[in-house]
């Protein structure tokens, strides 16, 4: 049955799908062995001391869990797999590479401007940088070992928040697969899983991206999805749709 599956895949889903099956088969063994591949791979702000280049691609190859990684792959095959057939792999594979990129970015710029803020806050509180290179210090020493360092001061927290918690997961560009799907297909009927009704794609793609609206700029307690990099996805992947649209006369 698997094989059936994979084979019905256009080449770059597939391959996409295959690549995060194995990079969260290597991430949950080196987990059993205490190695936190999710540490190293996933993406920080960029003026975070774990910040690294590579994790402007490798980010988008890990998942904060079995249900993060399925929803995403589920997702991406239903489809990413229209739009690779009517696309083509090299315009799809551009598109997924594109969205996944500028969601990351636009998530990591606001997290930038933040945790720049709540240094000066620090500053302008009495903290000194020799503070703050002691502090990053003693992230890395934890961080090596699996933990975090936590603070009474609730400041200094979000600094340590702000550059210690890295983005992990595809999601960025799955929501530039949902709306360009649902600007080229809004009238197809789409059948939800939970609850299981009936539903054009433009109203499913207009409800989720509310949801992502409304949790960005609310503060839930333990919530820990980067909605902004959902919201970041969706407009690159509707600026991408509009301009190839403009620029191609036969678009598909």
């Amino acid at each position: 049955m698997m094989n059936s599956i994979f084979r019905n895949m256009p080449p770059v889903v597939k391959n996409l799908v295959i690549l995060n099956l194995i990079m969260y088969g290597i991430t949950f063994l080196a987990g059993m062995q205490d190695i936190h591949l999710s540490f190293l791979l996933g993406g920080y702000v960029f003026n975070s001391p774990f910040f690294e280049p590579f994790q402007i691609v490798t980010h988008f190859f890990m998942h904060g869990g079995f249900f993060h990684l399925f929803f995403n792959m589920f997702a991406l095959v239903v489809f990413g797999s229209v739009l690779e057939q009517v696309w083509g792999p090299k315009r799809f594979f551009i598109f997924y590479v594109a969205t996944a990129v500028g969601a990351f970015f636009i998530h990591q710029m606001v997290g930038f401007y933040e945790v720049n803020h709540i240094k000066e806050q620090l500053l302008a509180n009495g903290l000194s940088q020799n503070d703050f290179f002691e502090l990053n210090d003693r992230m890395r020493e934890l961080r090596s070992s699996g933990r975090m360092l936590t603070s009474s001061s609730g400041l200094i927290q979000d600094y340590i928040t702000g550059i210690s918690v890295p983005v992990v997961g595809a999601s960025g560009a799955v929501y530039g697969v949902l709306v360009a799907f649902g600007m080229l297909f809004p009238n197809t009927r789409l059948m939800l899983l939970f609850p299981p009704i009936p539903i054009k794609a433009k109203w499913l793609v207009l409800i989720m991206i509310g949801i992502e609206f409304y949790y960005t700029f609310q503060s839930v307690p333990g919530d820990n999805i980067a909605h902004l990099a959902h919201i970041g996805g969706a407009i690159i992947g509707f600026i991408l749709v509009l301009f190839w649209k403009k620029n191609t006369p036969k678009f598909y």
